[in-house]
């Protein structure tokens, strides 16, 4: 198991999900962003199913990192609730995960 985690979160233009991705890599809480578009999300809310197009982010960070990324998403996203998952990484290549490391905050 290493420190590293992906933490998805999703939003409802491109313009904010570029947004979200260049602060979190600017503030080095994120290495890397990946904004996948064409998502669409079915879900509840407020009592009615909602069937909505979102950009997917998918942010490499650090577990040590993730209440920064937490404030840092919430100040910016325009969801009331917005979606903030992280899974760990088991594994990964170690050339990769020493890059994550010297690209994000200590």
């Amino acid at each position: 198991m290493t420190d590293k985690i992906v933490v998805f979160s999703a939003c409802d233009s491109e313009e904010q999900a570029g947004q979200i991705a260049r602060a979190l890599v600017e503030q080095k809480l994120a290495a890397c962003v990946n904004i996948l578009s064409g998502a669409r999300s079915i879900y509840r809310w407020k009592g009615h199913i909602e069937d909505a197009a979102e950009w997917l982010l998918i942010i490499k960070s650090r577990r040590d990192l993730m209440e920064q990324l937490r404030a840092a998403i919430g100040k910016i996203h325009s969801y009331e609730v917005p979606e903030l998952l992280a899974v760990p990484v088991v594994d990964g290549s170690e050339s990769y995960l020493a890059w994550l490391d010297r690209e994000l905050g200590s």
